[in-house]
């Protein structure tokens, strides 16, 4: 098992920045992929965001590439998800996840409980 806990979320105008943050425990963290999701109200949850274990490969959704920038700290046992010129359309519920396997499939088996971020015009 993997445990997970995000935080950073928040309320920013549209061009803004958050950076959010997710610590894992449990299981060895470094050895997992670990991926952002998010989900907006009336939406179907996207796959926002995964970074491999092994290289630090990654993976970004279309509509964040340039803006979104995801890293991991294997000695904190942390994941961060660095979000510039933040958009009303990236309004959502933020939840991190670990799989074992393909960082870039949305498969992923843990989930963490998320956190709210809310972009104003």
């Amino acid at each position: 098992q993997v445990q997970l806990v995000e935080s950073g979320g928040g309320l920013v105008q549209a061009g803004g920045s958050l950076r959010l943050s997710c610590v894992a425990s449990g299981r060895t963290f470094s050895s997992h992929a670990l991926g952002w999701f998010r989900q907006a109200p009336g939406k179907d949850r996207e796959f926002v965001s995964g970074i491999s274990w092994i290289d630090a490969s990654t993976y970004y959704l279309d509509s964040v590439k340039g803006r979104f920038t995801i890293s991991r700290d294997n000695a904190k046992n942390t994941l961060y998800l660095q979000m510039n010129n933040l958009k009303p359309e990236d309004t959502a519920v933020y939840t991190c996840a670990a799989r074992l396997g393909n960082y870039a499939s949305p498969d992923y088996h843990y989930w963490g409980q998320g956190t709210q971020v809310t972009v104003s015009s």
